[in-house]
């Protein structure tokens, strides 16, 4: 069996976590001032604009180095769907929603690393980010567009909390197919979401009764096996008649009784 490390990639993947997620925030927060506070046609926008294509050709050139580092390949590229997903962005029609996930791969490569066996910690911060960058992609996609019931950011927050928690009142819905593919990929992670904390919940509580069930077993005595029970009383019997016997056998021999005459 061919070993699962990969020595030189994971040395390549620790010198290069901590600066791929300074870039990832960075990317959040120019994207994040574009969405809000330009319009597409500005000076400002096509600045903010190329800054976004230069931090993702360098999730792009990442991407590259790690597979050319990895020994198998095509292990790697089945275990990094978004990661390929990146690399591939330029050739989907829908550029700008697909370059988020850039981001979100980083981000949660680094997230699984610092908050393995944390739980808690991890789904906090996933699904805010999650939550933050679903909102800023619907609410691009749909303000403009006609019949659209998210025209703004703060409708695009509330939209994603329903969904996330398949609450789904439907008082807000995208009517555009960008807003649509943000809509069912929030969905699946919402759906995903539920079942890690509803694992997480049953785990704990199992947790708890398990450490309870120890230390009750180690504070109370241990309880006796009825068939041990039953053969003590037998001794204690047997040791009672011989006793008895013992003591007959050691008493003087009784007068006999007078014949009646």
């Amino acid at each position: 069996m061919e070993p699962d490390d990969e020595p030189r990639l994971e040395a390549w993947e620790r010198r290069t976590d901590y600066p791929l997620t300074a870039l990832a925030v960075l990317y959040l927060g120019v994207y994040a001032v574009q969405v809000l506070a330009t319009r597409p046609g500005q000076a400002s926008w096509w600045w903010l604009d190329a800054a976004l294509w230069v931090v993702w050709g360098v999730f792009v050139v990442d991407y590259v180095v790690r597979i050319t580092l990895a020994r198998r390949k095509g292990r790697f590229i089945l275990r990094h769907p978004l990661d390929l997903l990146v690399v591939a962005a330029p050739f989907f029609r829908f550029l700008r929603l697909l370059r988020l996930v850039a981001a979100i791969s980083v981000l949660g490569r680094v997230l699984r690393d610092d908050f393995r066996g944390r739980v808690g910690s991890y789904l906090l911060v996933s699904i805010s980010l999650l939550s933050f960058i679903a909102a800023l992609g619907v609410f691009e996609a749909e303000r403009d567009a006609p019949d659209a019931t998210i025209l703004t950011f703060g409708d695009a927050l509330w939209w994603v909390l329903t969904t996330i928690t398949t609450v789904g009142y439907g008082d807000l819905s995208p009517v555009t197919t960008e807003g649509r593919l943000v809509a069912a990929g929030l969905m699946l992670a919402g759906i995903a979401v539920l079942g890690t904390v509803t694992a997480a919940i049953a785990t704990w509580f199992l947790e708890q009764v398990g450490a309870r069930d120890a230390s009750e077993a180690v504070a109370a005595p241990p309880r006796a096996d009825p068939a041990d029970l039953r053969h003590a009383e037998l001794l204690a019997e047997l040791r009672d008649l011989r006793r008895r016997l013992d003591h007959l056998e050691s008493a003087p021999d009784r007068p006999a009784e007078s014949a009646p005459s």
